[in-house]
């Protein structure tokens, strides 16, 4: 954490997320046919299923990012509207943009 501090970074699992949510974004504004879309749909229940408890899907870990920063799927329609909700700040930007003088 002092490390993250000195070098004005957001944390790590932030810009995960944010990263996550843009490239869901990009798939709910694709088209209908789409390769990343028709890979969506694709059955996983052929499947073997290993031992223990199973992971969390990719719908599950979206929808509760979604839920964390009080967005809805529909958002995602308007582009310049979701990455402005998504973005998490950068302390190196705003540090950047404060020496020229811009306020971020």
């Amino acid at each position: 954490m002092v490390i993250r501090e000195k070098v004005r970074v957001a944390p790590l699992e932030e810009k995960i997320r944010e990263t996550r949510l843009r490239w869901f974004g990009y798939v709910r504004r694709s088209s209908v046919n789409a390769p990343v879309k028709r890979c969506e749909e694709i059955n996983l229940m052929q499947c073997r299923i290993g031992r223990g408890r199973l992971k969390m899907s990719g719908n599950k870990v979206i929808r509760g990012s979604i839920k964390c920063l009080g967005l809805t799927e529909d958002m995602a329609q308007d582009r310049n509207m979701w990455r402005s909700k998504c973005k998490m700040v950068d302390h190196r930007q705003r540090a950047s943009a404060l020496v020229v003088g811009v306020v971020v």
